[in-house]
């Protein structure tokens, strides 16, 4: 099971930090990524991370958005920076190769 927390409502150019947290032994042995679907569009990937650190970043994103994990803590983490309306979204995170998905947070941002 995976559980994000840190969504709300942010004006243009605010800053969030999603969390995820998740048991067992999930972290450590798969990749885990951070998806956003955003109104009447599918579901997009933002970034993964392998358990060694690997990582890719949606290019759109880069720059403004970061993604690191804890496999200690069973932690995944997005910091989205210099937010745009556009970033309006749910954002969920998932072991996808396992097609374990969390409920997700909704990320508002609007003057």
């Amino acid at each position: 099971r995976l559980e994000e927390s840190g969504g709300g409502l942010v004006q243009p150019g605010g800053s969030l930090r999603l969390s995820c947290t998740g048991v067992g032994n999930i972290f450590k042995v798969t990749i885990m990524g951070w998806y956003r679907q955003r109104p009447g569009k599918d579901r997009e990937l933002i970034a993964n991370i392998s358990p060694s650190g690997n990582s890719y970043i949606l290019p759109s994103v880069k720059g403004r958005f970061t993604a690191s994990r804890d496999n200690d803590t069973n932690t995944l983490v997005l910091n989205m920076n210099n937010l745009t309306p556009e970033d309006t979204a749910r954002y969920s995170c998932a072991a996808p190769a396992l097609g374990v998905f969390g409920q997700g947070t909704q990320v508002t941002v609007s003057p």
